[in-house]
């Protein structure tokens, strides 16, 4: 996959590219940032860029992602790039360390550069990360190591101290959006569901089912349209019933799934309030509904409702009764 077709990251991306086209990335990098947002798949598209045979005396700063070496590196078979990842135990041992420090020590077979991609590399053990050491800190001069990482602060300092870190940010929930329905083929609706809830990474997004996103959005927005009115005891009462539900009444992942479904639109009802920018609403395809709860809400009773949702989570994972909770949250909001 060329840069080009990596979703978000679009700066990071263009000055990953170009440095590498004129030879002044580092050689040893770390690509931390959230899971499922693409870090691996930008690792692999710069093995590529680095290698891809149609960048030969050209300027430009992109792999054709077609040519013979292109494909080998995207489906893993190429000579000189190398994926080292967690075994069957969960770990990076040092034994798979010391043979890709070996091989990067030859000169590339067919290609331009030797690029070494350790994915997961919070999995490196204590072993794996200290032989690592003295190849980071001096690379070999045609091999580049890239360490793929959700999680920077297990790697031993003196690993992340010989790296240059590149961070990569949470992916927006149109962006996510359009991958579920561009490459997974979700349904519009439910992709947006499924985005909204998704805390910018696309592999969260595939993790749950998407009926449970489009149960627990359309929970939370009852509850909002059931409350939003008036201070009818009663209707609050129905609120927390539609934001329960039968099956879910005693479901404490599934009522936390609905208190974040609930934040979410809270969200993106003070950013329509505050005449923010529009784009970076994580349930645009709700605009009638957000646009009818403006009615009802001001800036106030967003953040009290915000702030609400934000203590009945903390409540449920200190082990208080969901449906306390959720009828807690209908006379708060």
């Amino acid at each position: 996959m060329a840069f080009r077709d990596i979703t978000g990251h679009r700066h990071l991306l263009e000055l990953i590219a170009r440095a590498a086209m004129r030879a002044t990335l580092p050689p040893s990098v770390i690509f931390a940032g959230p899971e499922g947002v693409g870090k691996r798949l930008a690792a692999v598209s710069l093995a590529q860029v680095m290698n891809c045979l149609a960048l030969n005396g050209t300027d430009t700063a992109d792999a054709c992602g077609k040519c013979a070496a292109c494909k080998r590196i995207a489906r893993g078979v190429h000579a000189d790039v190398l994926l080292v990842e967690p075994g069957d135990t969960g770990t990076i041992k040092i034994d798979q360390v010391r043979d890709a420090i070996e091989r990067s020590a030859y000169r590339p077979f067919e290609g331009r550069r030797r690029v070494v991609i350790i994915d997961n590399a919070e999995s490196l053990n204590a072993e794996a990360q200290n032989a690592l050491l003295k190849t980071l800190e001096e690379p070999p001069p045609a091999s580049t190591f890239v360490l793929v990482t959700s999680r920077p602060d297990m790697l031993l300092p003196t690993v992340v101290s010989r790296c240059q870190r590149l961070r990569f940010g949470r992916l927006s929930p149109a962006e996510i959006a359009d991958v579920l329905m561009r490459d997974h083929e979700y349904a519009e609706a439910d992709a947006h569901a499924a985005a909204a809830l998704s805390d910018g990474s696309i592999g969260r997004a595939l993790e749950g089912g998407t009926d449970e996103f489009v149960d627990a959005r359309q929970a939370a927005a009852s509850l909002l349209e059931s409350v939003a009115a008036g201070s009818d005891p009663r209707r609050r009462l129905n609120g927390a019933k539609a934001l329960t539900g039968s099956a879910a009444a005693t479901d404490r992942e599934e009522l936390a799934r609905r208190l974040c479904a609930l934040s979410s639109i809270i969200r993106d009802l003070g950013t329509l309030l505050s005449r923010a920018d529009e784009r970076f609403l994580a349930n645009g395809d709700l605009r009638p509904l957000l646009e009818r709860l403006q009615r009802s809400f001001d800036s106030d009773r967003v953040l009290r409702a915000f702030s609400a949702v934000d203590r009945a989570l903390a409540a449920l994972d200190r082990n208080a009764s969901p449906k306390i909770v959720a009828d807690w949250v209908a006379f708060q909001i």
